[in-house]
């Protein structure tokens, strides 16, 4: 008899919102202002598609067909991009803004690696099958006769490449093809259902995703290292009241970008919040304040993260 995997062999830890510290962490997450709107607009429709038909009958009765084509769209989401420019964060604080938009709680599941399985046959194809069997439950649930939902489910994965990857790929095992399989079965069913959830699928392999799941989503959104005015707005925002002033915030910015002969990219987000700022703190801590010139010889000794190079075409 097969047995029922366990939740805590599904997901991560599940997370509610709205929730005060996960609204602080999304509101950290500065130069992504463009990608946070879309996502919430996104989201707000998949999970609550009758927020889009109050909208229509105020703005523009009579269009109920364009308004069926925007509510058929999959409830799926890809965010794909480099390394360290802020998917995952987003994807797992985007909930709160959705659920203070559309007044409802929203719970985010996210899925474990470990639903890979270790290699049995059948094994991963079984856990994910449980994960939506899971989300869709738990959906089912917050569905309304009424259009609006009591609440919504997200489900997100992370790395999502390894759990999606492409069945064309000649190298591919059998289980890796049912497991990608099971996981547009799960898609498919959330969509026919008309529930109110969400999956969110972080990559930075966007070509190694299979091309069907790559169809079914309603939205790619892509995401890259901060450019010069991003890095200035980081950089101004936290070090300006410490006193480093623009000329120093100026070289700043030069010495986190791309260089001429040495590298062709710059600092990630993550790159400037977790390890650049940190260090010119620690670097003056505790027998001195931050200094401006020294921040950029600090700045100056921090390599940042190579960017992943997918190769495959996309």
């Amino acid at each position: 008899m097969t047995t029922q995997p366990a939740l805590d062999d599904l997901f991560e830890r599940r997370i509610t919102y709205p929730d005060i510290e996960t609204q602080a962490r999304l509101a950290r997450l500065i130069g992504l202002d463009e990608q946070k709107s879309r996502l919430t607009k996104i989201l707000a429709l998949l999970v609550n598609p009758a927020g889009l038909e109050d909208w229509a009958r105020h703005h523009h009765p009579g269009a109920q067909a364009l308004l069926d084509t925007v509510l058929r769209r999959p409830p799926l989401v890809i965010l794909a991009g480099d390394v360290g420019s802020g998917k995952t964060e987003l994807a797992e604080t985007i909930g709160d803004a959705v659920a203070r938009q559309e007044r409802i709680d929203i719970t985010l599941l996210p899925l474990s690696l470990s639903t890979r399985g270790q290699g049995r046959v059948g094994e991963m194809t079984q856990l994910l099958s449980a994960a939506f069997d899971y989300t869709i439950a738990e959906a089912n649930r917050l569905k309304s006769v009424s259009g609006k939902a009591r609440g919504a489910v997200i489900l997100l994965v992370d790395e999502a490449d390894a759990l999606a990857q492409s069945r064309e790929a000649t190298q591919m095992h059998h289980e890796d093809r049912a497991g990608v399989n099971a996981f547009i079965r799960g898609i498919d069913r959330i969509a026919n259902g008309k529930l109110p959830a969400a999956v969110i699928m972080c990559t930075n392999r966007l070509s190694s995703l299979d091309p069907a799941v790559r169809r079914r989503a309603a939205e790619v959104l892509s995401f890259a290292r901060p450019s010069d005015d991003q890095r200035r707005f980081i950089l101004t925002s936290r070090l300006e009241s410490m006193g480093i002033g623009r000329v120093h915030i100026d070289q700043l910015v030069a010495a986190t970008g791309a260089e001429r002969g040495k590298r062709d990219y710059g600092f990630t987000f993550s790159d400037m919040t977790q390890r650049l700022l940190p260090s010119i703190v620690l670097d003056a801590y505790p027998s001195r304040a931050v200094e401006g010139a020294r921040a950029v010889e600090v700045a100056r000794t921090i390599a940042p993260t190579p960017p992943f190079r997918d190769g495959a075409p996309a």
